[in-house]
C-alpha cells in the first residue's frame, strides 16, 4: 500500500527535512505550511498527518479539533518544541495519536510513523455485516461477490465510509470528488448517489439523505 503523509509545518527546512527523509523511506508527501493551507489540501486520500503545535493563524491543535469534530480519523502525530506533560495530554485529548518533540531525530520520527501506520493497517477494511470495503484493493464486495464500481463511484462510497454516520455536504462532495472540474452541480452528486445505490443493492438503503444537507453512510439504522 502507498501511504501519502501530510506534513503541516510553518518551518521551512523542518518540512523540508522531514519530505526527503520520509519520501527515501518510499512515502508520498505534501507538504503546507499552515493549517489554513493544509485544510485545502486535506482529502480522504491521505493515510497520516505530521502536524506542527505552534504556527501562525491555527494551531495544530485546533486544527486536530476540527478534524475529530467533523468525524475525521485520520492519524496525527504531533510535532512540537511543547513537551510538558499538560502539553502532551492536551496533544491525546484533541485526537493525536502520538507526540514527538523538537528538536527530534529522523529515525524516530520515521519508525514513530511507521509504528502508527501499523496500528490503522486493520483499517484498510470497512466491514459492515457482509458489506466489505477492501481500501488497498480498491474493492467492494456483497456476500462475497465483487460489485462493479467506476472510480468516482468508489471514491463517493470511501468518502461516506471513510466519515460514516456524519453527513457529508453535497458541496464537500464536489470539493472532494471534482475539485478540478468545472461546472458540476449538486444534482450530479444526486446521481452518482442513485447509481451507486443501484449498484451495492441491499445495503442502498444505509446511504442516507438529509434533506437540504447531503448524505451519509449511516451504520445506524
Amino acid at each position: 500500500m502507498q501511504y501519502n503523509i501530510l506534513i503541516v509545518d510553518d518551518e521551512q527546512v523542518i518540512r523540508e527535512i522531514l519530505e526527503f527523509n520520509l519520501a527515501s523511506e518510499g512515502f508520498e508527501i505534501t507538504c503546507a505550511t499552515s493549517a489554513e493551507e493544509a485544510q485545502e489540501k486535506l482529502s480522504s486520500g491521505f493515510s497520516l498527518i505530521l502536524l506542527d503545535v505552534m504556527m501562525g493563524g491555527m494551531s495544530g491543535y485546533k486544527f486536530a479539533e476540527s478534524l475529530r469534530k467533523k468525524g475525521n480519523q485520520i492519524p496525527i502525530i504531533f510535532l512540537t518544541a511543547k513537551d510538558t506533560e499538560n502539553d502532551m495530554l492536551t496533544g491525546f485529548s484533541v485526537g493525536g495519536d502520538d507526540y514527538i518533540s523538537k528538536p527530534f531525530s529522523i529515525k524516530e520520527v520515521i519508525a514513530r510513523v511507521k509504528a502508527v501506520l501499523k496500528r490503522q493497517k486493520r483499517e484498510d477494511k470497512f466491514i459492515f455485516h457482509d458489506f466489505i470495503m477492501d481500501f488497498d484493493a480498491k474493492e467492494v464486495s456483497i456476500n462475497s461477490k465483487r460489485i462493479d464500481l467506476t472510480k468516482t463511484e468508489y471514491k463517493l462510497l470511501a468518502l461516506l465510509v471513510l466519515n460514516k454516520n456524519k453527513v457529508i455536504a453535497r458541496d464537500e462532495i464536489i470539493d472532494e470528488l471534482w475539485k478540478e472540474t468545472p461546472f458540476i452541480t449538486e444534482r450530479t452528486v444526486d446521481v452518482h448517489v442513485t447509481r451507486l445505490r443501484k449498484k451495492i443493492g441491499e445495503y442502498a438503503s444505509f446511504v442516507t439523505n438529509q434533506p437540504g444537507f447531503g448524505y451519509r453512510f449511516n451504520t445506524e439504522l
